[in-house]
């Protein structure tokens, strides 16, 4: 029988939703898009089904999220929260909750599939089996929503013939059976129960009382709208948080591996010691990466900060706040300070400013900078002669009550390094090194060697006390020996020096005790070293089983590297070996006049060893610096600065053999063999399909690429992402300007498949839909090629395998210096986890031929790892997701941007 209903005549909840579904045995649906609103009509009808209730729903999802499980899952949550249900009213939680524990129960069981698939199901229907067994059909335009079912108009049409029965169902299998049909998340469901509940805290005094880190960070951005924070991360933020509260304070070093989210975990840390305390929070960056900085705190942690020009403030929202004198730089309009590391190093007036204050946190990135001018083999126990960024860290570190070093490199290549780091974190702070009468202060030198093994202490010498009582372990490393310890002692919590002659009041059952800990391998799992600094790699993630899943901590991305062999580098083809040679020639000839000026003078070889129109921009600008000093020219060069008064004077034979070059260059720039290789990779080798971010040190080299391949290839968007407004995409030659955050977002929803970016997009940029790299130049400073690999080998990538193009010639500098470090390349990175930033001064070494020089910098790295520490503990459960009470997001930003003088 066919029954015809429409909304106008009668309420269809009533009339047909309710009276089929009451006593009903099954139900299949096919809907629209899910929504928490699915129980609003017929919750109770629902709840008390026989059987299974399944729906079938559209989603925004496209095909390439449902390649992989870790994909579709990702697409799904950012799908959910981009609903934003945290802000349904109050009155929503007991349906949310019938909701979770029919998901949960799996009485009630939802698939979405993709929109691109089938596009929009349009159609509406469904299939109910009724208590006597017979079964009905129907078909409108409802769905399944309160909207729908009461407040719109809408038409339905029912038919119980055997012949509809079928007939739907036979739809509705077709789709919940399909390959792209995914169940809804684990996320969402968790989600769904936590909002049921959820309770908003007003007030940063209120929070303050009970301090829970999750009512602070679980609904920020990096949750609703990234991919949340993984085990590690939260173990981390718990860690530095945690030891914040008590009178100490936290003191670590984050050693990370690149692609790890090390900018994350430090911020979202400073954060909670920001909303925590009322003292200021200091960050000191790089000077390339403090937008970046400001820029992902905002995105990802919705805190506000000001970054210091040198003459200025300047807020997340690019409002300026002009100082006179370097005073201004104590007068931050924000909780969060932003400096550059470059302020320090040149040894400014406002340093003083900055050392005349108080600060809640000091976090320091790129940490390793901070070293000392003395170093060497066989120099651990000298005194230190600390660079400015050094002395500067060990004055600050007795004004902070926390302090978070961030590199992932703590030894460059000598163990004193980890030393001096952890010796900055000491300061004013028994924790980590103990006072000033601990051998771990007094004697560096024989700290590390008995850490490494190269010394051993007997069990039965009484200075074995005295590496343990200063500082004295916590009890949370050994309930059983530090903790049994500590109450004989008296020793508290937050007490970390024992009297020395403790040891000698001791009954000789605890004497022995303190040799028992001493063989059982204090030195190598009980150091200062093991507690304070925190690595995790990501092999150890990646081969590491969480209990709670039985899954890896982290999904493996596997890398596969060309341009690696020999028979992978680039030919230079004849025009552009007489180029090479004429670029060759001027820098030897600029480095005979130009003494110490090692990135000058090889400038020319770096930039057309990119592109040949790089190499042609820089030796224009080179003949130009005679003839336009007092003129400001246009910087091409990206970060890199031409203001050395001494090169700007060219001899005769300089600009001869500049003139040569230019020559050689404009007759044949249109045949650039590193072009060709890369259009042949993206159309004919299929990285296009994948996704591809193209990178080089250089915007006119990014900028030049990026025209000729949106030339090439017609109706296909090359996006450009860079340093400052020159991010945009080219359609088709057009050139159309877009902001970074623009940028991201079309590369997340899968609109950008082909990126050239800058250095400037190889931090803060997550790449995690591109399955491809290719690195048109190969940067002098080795750590610029790790931070590129992590915009792809990242958390949350979706292919289990990306592949990485290194482009360079065959007899170029490049070349030269991969033939002479190749032997050691792996064995290097497998050691210190990055290559050491001293390699850079390898490269201008070979470019000025000094191929002995070279070798001996070479010779200088450690041909074994001087200081292999198992630092991997880092990685535990911490609960958030459950957490039902949240801070007022208004308040904590409010809060957040109080000034520094409040």
């Amino acid at each position: 029988m066919i029954q015809r209903l429409s909304s106008r005549r009668q309420r269809l909840s009533e009339a047909f939703l309710n009276a089929k579904l009451k006593g009903a045995q099954s139900y299949d649906r096919i809907a629209g898009y899910f929504s928490s609103s699915i129980l609003e009509i017929a919750g109770e009808a629902i709840e008390n089904i026989a059987g299974e209730v399944r729906m079938i729903c559209n989603s925004e999802l496209s095909r390439e999220d449902v390649v992989t499980a870790t994909a579709a899952q990702n697409a799904l949550r950012r799908e959910w929260c981009s609903s934003t249900p945290e802000e349904l009213p109050p009155s929503s939680s007991p349906r949310l909750k019938k909701l979770y524990h029919l998901l949960r129960s799996e009485k009630l069981k939802v698939k979405v599939i993709p929109n691109d698939v089938f596009g929009l199901i349009h159609g509406k229907a469904g299939v109910i089996t009724l208590a006597d067994g017979s079964k009905t059909a129907f078909l409108g335009s409802v769905n399944e929503t309160y909207s729908a079912w009461k407040l719109n108009y809408e038409m339905l049409w029912e038919d119980d013939s055997e012949e509809a029965v079928n007939w739907v169902q036979e739809e509705f299998d077709f789709f919940w059976s399909h390959p792209s049909a995914v169940p809804l998340s684990d996320f969402i469901i968790e989600d769904i129960q936590r909002i049921a509940g959820r309770e908003v805290i007003y007030k940063v005094d209120d929070w303050k009382e009970e301090a829970e880190p999750a009512a602070a960070v679980i609904e920020a951005p990096v949750y609703r709208k990234e991919y949340g924070l993984w085990e590690h991360q939260k173990f981390f933020v718990n860690l530095a948080f945690e030891a914040h509260k008590k009178s100490y304070g936290a003191r670590y070093v984050l050693a990370d591996q690149v692609g790890l989210g090390k900018t994350v975990q430090l911020a979202l840390s400073a954060q909670l010691m920001a909303l925590y305390g009322d003292k200021p929070v200091l960050i000191i960056a790089p000077k390339t990466l403090l937008w970046q900085w400001q820029d992902e705190i905002n995105t990802l942690l919705d805190m506000p900060s000001a970054v210091w020009t040198g003459r200025e403030w300047v807020d997340e929202n690019g409002v300026k706040y002009p100082s006179i004198g370097s005073a201004g730089i104590k007068k931050c309009p924000r909780r969060v300070g932003i400096i550059s590391q470059g302020l320090i190093t040149a040894n400014s007036d406002s340093v003083q400013h900055l050392l005349s204050m108080e600060y809640e946190c000091v976090v320091v990135d790129e940490a390793h900078r901070a070293r000392r001018k003395n170093l060497g083999e066989d120099k651990e126990n000298d005194k230190a002669q600390p660079n400015n960024l050094l002395e500067f860290l060990l004055k600050i570190s007795k004004k902070t009550k926390s302090m978070l070093l961030a590199t992932a490199t703590p030894v460059q290549l000598y163990p004193i390094e980890a030393w001096d780091l952890l010796n900055v974190l000491s300061q004013n702070s028994d924790q980590v090194l103990g006072n000033s009468e601990s051998k771990w202060r007094k004697e560096p030198g024989k700290s590390l060697d008995l850490i490494m093994g190269k010394v051993s202490l007997s069990n039965l010498d009484p200075e074995n006390w005295y590496w343990i009582n200063n500082p004295f372990p916590p009890a949370s490393e050994d309930e059983i020996n530090f903790g049994i310890l500590r109450r004989n002692l008296g020793l508290s919590d937050e007490q970390f020096v024992v009297d020395a002659g403790a040891y000698f009041q001791m009954r000789q059952s605890e004497q022995r005790r303190i040799g028992r800990i001493i063989d059982n391998g204090f030195m190598q799992n009980h150091n200062p070293f093991i507690r304070h600094i925190v690595r995790r790699t990501r092999d150890f993630l990646e081969s590491t089983i969480n209990p709670e899943t039985g899954e890896p901590y982290l999904k493996k991305v596997e890398v596969e590297l060309f341009g690696e062999k020999d028979n992978e580098a680039i030919d230079l083809p004849p025009y552009l070996q007489e180029a090479y040679g004429y670029a060759k020639e001027f820098s030897s000839l600029l480095s005979k006049r130009v003494k110490g000026g090692g990135f000058i003078t090889t400038l020319l070889l770096r930039r057309v060893g990119s592109t040949m129109v790089a190499g042609e921009n820089t030796a224009l600008k080179m003949l130009n610096w005679g003839l336009n000093t007092d003129e400001e020219q246009e910087d091409n060069f990206s970060d890199e600065v031409i203001d050395d008064n001494s090169v700007k004077n060219l001899t005769e034979e300089e600009r001869s053999c500049l003139e040569r070059f230019l020559q050689t260059i404009r007759l044949n720039k249109d045949k650039d063999p590193k072009y060709n290789l890369v259009f042949d990779l993206l159309l004919n080798q299929g990285w296009m399909d994948k996704g591809c971010i193209i990178f080089s040190q250089y915007y006119d080299s990014a900028l030049w690429v990026a025209e000729n391949l949106s030339k090439d290839l017609k109706n296909v968007s090359i996006g450009i992402y860079a340093g400052g407004d020159k991010s945009g995409i080219l359609i088709d030659g057009v050139y159309y300007k877009k902001t970074k955050e623009e940028i991201k977002s079309m590369v997340k929803r899968r609109e950008l498949k082909i990126l050239l970016g800058t250095d400037a997009a190889s931090e803060g940029l997550n790449l995690q839909t591109l399955g491809t790299l290719i690195n048109l130049d190969l940067p002098w400073n080795p750590t610029r090629l790790e931070q590129r690999k992590g915009r792809i080998q990242r958390i949350g990538q979706v292919n289990d395998k990306v592949f990485i193009y290194n482009m360079r010639y065959k007899g170029s500098v490049e070349d030269k210096v991969h033939e002479i470090l190749s032997k050691r390349l792996e064995n290097i990175h497998s050691m210190f986890g990055q290559l050491p930033d001293v390699l850079e001064d390898v490269w201008i070494e070979v470019a000025l031929n000094d191929l002995e020089n070279a070798q001996r910098i070479i010779d200088e790295v450690p041909k074994y790892h001087p200081f292999e520490l198992r630092y991997e503990r880092g990685v535990g459960k911490v609960d958030w997701e459950s957490c039902i009470q949240v801070l007022d997001t208004t308040e904590k930003r409010k809060y957040l941007m109080k000034k520094w003088n409040e």
